[in-house]
């Protein structure tokens, strides 16, 4: 009796693309309390409090700052949480976001 063959597929390697990446920007403004900033930047975006702290004070003297790069929803969806939190006690806090290059 002969053995059965064996017969191998090719192995079939498929290419994953990541979603593109969103670099998110906190805007200076001259009303939003820095501690409030620093809250959103923690709350909101996850930052430590360090880093949350050094973003504040750089958006507050250079005019704006990178706060985190995420995915376009993921962006999206952290800046109108930030934006509507701060709405709500009247400040006018801005973030934006731009496609990382």
């Amino acid at each position: 009796m002969s053995k059965p063959s064996v017969v191998t597929q090719p192995e079939v390697r498929e290419k994953v693309e990541l979603a593109p990446r969103w670099r998110v920007i906190i805007h200076n403004d001259d009303v939003t309390p820095m501690d409030f900033v620093v809250g959103i930047l923690l709350g909101v975006f996850g930052l430590e409090r360090a880093r949350a702290t050094r973003v504040m004070l750089e958006a507050h003297t250079s005019g704006v700052a990178h706060v985190v790069t995420l995915a376009l929803e993921e962006a999206e969806a952290r800046v109108e949480k930030a934006h509507g939190l701060a709405r709500v006690k009247r400040y006018p806090l801005t973030f934006s976001y731009e496609p990382d290059a």
